[in-house]
Parts: C-alpha cells; structure tokens; sequence
C-alpha cells in the first residue's frame, strides 16, 4: 500500500472523528465576563438603546419628507423675500424669549448665576437692544446659556432613556422629550412668560414665522449626509451632544465674563471677546 494511500486513510479518519465531536466541545472557550453596558459602548459606539427603532425609523422618513417639500420650502421662500438685516432682528427677538425657560431652568437646576445672567440679559436685551431685536448683551460680556428642563433632568440624575423621533421635531430621547413638555407647560403657565407666549405663540402667523426662522438657523438637511447608515449617525450624534451638554454645564458660555455680577472698575476676570451677533432661536431638534 503506497504511502498516499496511508496518508488518505488517516486523514479520513480524523475528519471523522472531528465530525463525531459536538460543536460546543471543539475546544472554544467560553468568555472570561460578560461586557458590561460601557465596555460594549466601546466595542459598539453607534449602538443607542433604541427599543422603537422601526417606529422611529418610519418617522425619520416621514420627517424627511415634510422637510423637503414643506418645511425648507418655506424658508427658501422666506430668505428670498427677507433682507438678511430683518432676518438677523427676528432671529434676536425669538432668542430673546428664549431667557424665560434659560432662567427658569437656572433655578430649576440651583443655579442661581445662570438664571441671573438670564435676567439680565433678557433686561439689557429688551430695553437697549429694541425688544430683543439686537443682542447688546453678548458684547458686554453676558454670552446666552441655553438650559432646558431635558438637561435639568440629567443634572439630577435622570437617564437619557429610549431614543425617540418626535414628528417635525426630530431626534430626542424620553428624558429630553419630557423635559420639552415641561418647559412647553411652563412657558403657558408660568407669568410673565405664559403672557407673551399667548401673543407669541398662539398666533398662527407669528407661530409660523417663529418655526421658518427656527428652521433657518439649522444646518442640517436630511440624507445630506450621502450614508446609508444616517439613521444611526443622527441618533449617536445627537445622544453623544446631550451628553456633552449635561457635562459642560457648568461651565460658562465662551466667549463670557465669568459673572454677570462682576463690579465696575474689577480687572480681576479677563476681557473676552466678541461672540456671534446673534443665536439660534431655539431648538428645531430638541
């Protein structure tokens, strides 16, 4: 008998014996310890708790669609017709509003120099800067601090909870989205704030001019991105800058004196520079 006939035999042999061998005993071991939700945060960073993928996926489509063939029609429409000079004065006196909820939420948060940076930005802004209309505060050193009651949440312990798409509004979470309805029921509640959002925003037109300038002042344009993945980028993206948000709260807005309460003739905080004249108004994406 040659030599490759010996040779065929044995390795028949030990295919057969490797066959009759159960998968679970073919030598892999088992792993050392379970990977815990921080360690598989690592292995998977894109990976977001997201029980209500399908239905949230469904309502990200149905987003798109409104943003294309509504929404940012409107706002091509309204840039086109709105020199950039009135666009920048509707920008400031919507951001201005937006101090009620900032201070509300400095409280909220025991903040009290949040919520007085606030006040007085709402203060210097409504007098001097004509109703809102020019942000005289951020040159003097009173940059705006956004809160809202999503962050007062977390500040207190609150997790982020399921990811959530609300209709029009865009990515969110249980948490934030809880807190939008928090801060929403204050601002109809809550004097004096609940007086000006009864002229403001529960007049359809001014309501609507609110949503176009809100709109204009995102960047963001839906499947822009060119990824097939934009789902999972938007969902990581927008939790990854929530949690940025919650960890530098503490700390005050670029750009800003370290106090609004700083006396006159104190050289001991450094000048800061000029911020952008104006900010966002709000949030389209909260």
């Amino acid at each position: 008998m040659s030599w490759r006939v010996l040779a065929g035999l044995a390795l028949t042999a030990c295919l057969g014996a490797c066959a009759a061998v159960p998968a679970d005993r073919l030598g892999t071991a088992p792993p050392l310890h379970e990977l815990s939700p921080d360690e598989q945060a690592l292995d998977f960073p894109l990976r977001i708790y997201d029980p209500w993928e399908g239905t949230n996926r469904a309502i990200y489509n149905f987003n798109a669609q409104f943003d294309e063939y509504l929404f940012l029609p409107l706002v091509r429409g309204y840039e086109f017709v709105t020199p950039d000079f009135i666009e920048d004065r509707v920008t400031n006196f919507f951001a201005n509003l937006t101090e009620f909820r900032n201070a509300s939420n400095g409280l909220f948060q025991a903040r009290p120099d949040i919520a007085g940076r606030a006040v007085i930005r709402f203060a210097l802004n409504t007098t001097v800067g004509v109703l809102g209309m020019f942000d005289v505060a951020t040159p003097m050193g009173v940059a705006q601090q956004p809160l809202d009651f999503g962050l007062t949440l977390g500040r207190w312990g609150a997790p982020n909870g399921p990811y959530l798409v609300v209709p029009v509004f865009g990515p969110s979470n249980a948490r934030d989205f809880t807190g939008f309805v928090a801060d929403s029921a204050i601002a109809s509640t809550v004097p004096p704030q609940s007086i000006i959002t009864d002229w403001v925003y529960f007049n359809p037109m001014i309501y609507v001019l609110y949503a176009v300038d809100l709109r204009r002042n995102v960047n963001f344009r839906y499947w822009g991105s060119g990824s097939p993945f934009e789902y999972d980028l938007v969902r990581f993206l927008y939790t990854k800058k929530r949690d940025l948000e919650l960890r530098i709260g503490t700390l005050p807005p670029e750009g800003t004196d370290p106090s609004p309460f700083r006396p006159p003739g104190d050289v001991s905080s450094p000048s800061s520079p000029r911020a952008p004249a104006h900010a966002p108004a709000g949030r389209l994406l909260p």
